[in-house]
This record gives C-alpha cells, structure tokens and sequence, in this order.
C-alpha cells in the first residue's frame, strides 16, 4: 500500500494521553466516533493482615489507548482531543499498529473486559498453588468458575483428596 494511500484507509494508531486523562480522552475520542481501545488487566493486591487478595482494574498500557481512524482525514481533530498529548510518530507521521495486534490483545479480552494474561489451563493440568496457606502444593485442574477469575483444583495430600476453589491467579502450571 503507497504511503498517501494508508491515511486514506482507517488504521489503528497509540494515542499518548496526558497524565491520568485516559478515560477523558477515550470518551472524547468517542464521542468523535472514532473507535476507540483501551486494554485493561485485573491486578490483585493482597491485604498484609489478612492475606485476602482485592482486584484493582487498571490499564494495560497507561497513558495509551489505540485509536482505529483515517489519519489523512482525522489526525488534526485526534491530535488536539482533549486528554489526548499526541499520536505516537515516527519521522514525523503517524505510525498505524497493524489489525492483527489490536484483533490478539482484543480475543484475549474476556466477558469482564479485562484481558486474560497468562497460561491456559484445561481439565487434568497439573498446577501448583503460588501463595497462600495452601502454597507449594501441587493439585488438578478441573475447571474455571464462569463469572469469576477463579478455578476449581483438586487437591491430594497424603490424608486428603478434595476441591478446592482459589483466584486463577494463585495457580501456575507445571511443566
């Protein structure tokens, strides 16, 4: 594709934002009805007193969103939307991220809107517990509890064989 060709066909492009003015330029670029992305992840923070971990949503890329728009058309209004400093360049020109990039980050979004980062399980996995009270045993995956970022184990101890359900993210897969 001739470069003054690719301003002419919507591309995905990073859009550097000003401090703490993602979600102000995210909506203004919206309202422009550019489509708009901004990857999320779910972090979890764990209480030193009693060890429960809480989940923080915070941007995947801070500062950064992608902006899928025609830059011959759209760049002047892009680049001065408020909360938006300027469309990540090179040489001076806009620089586009190809759709495949956009299309990986978005299929590992999950129905949360967070995206998932890490291994994928499947049933009979081998796993071994991170933190907690349970940490360094090994267990079964068995599944993941829909509507959470959690997964059902079985766990076998010399005693003991039973289920148990932790945070997705106290799991690590063996081997």
């Amino acid at each position: 594709m001739s470069s003054e060709h690719a301003g002419s066909v919507p591309q995905w492009y990073a859009v550097y934002t000003h401090t703490k003015q993602e979600e102000r330029a995210y909506n203004n670029l919206q309202a422009w009805n550019v489509e708009t992305f901004a990857p999320r992840i779910k972090e979890a923070r764990y209480n030193f007193v009693t060890g429960l971990p809480t989940f923080v949503v915070k941007l995947m890329f801070p500062r950064y969103l992608f902006a899928r728009f025609r830059a011959e058309q759209l760049l002047h209004k892009v680049s001065f939307t408020r909360g938006v400093k300027q469309v990540v360049n090179f040489g001076g020109s806009p620089t586009p991220i190809a759709d495949e990039v956009i299309n990986l980050l978005k299929a590992q979004t999950g129905p949360d809107g967070c995206i998932r980062i890490g291994e994928d399980l499947k049933a009979g996995d081998t796993v071994v517990i991170k933190d907690g009270p349970l940490k360094d045993f090994m267990a079964v995956f068995e599944r993941e509890i829909s509507g959470a970022d959690r997964v059902r184990l079985l766990l076998s101890t010399v005693n003991y064989q039973g289920h148990v359900e932790l945070d997705r993210e106290l799991v690590r897969k063996v081997g």
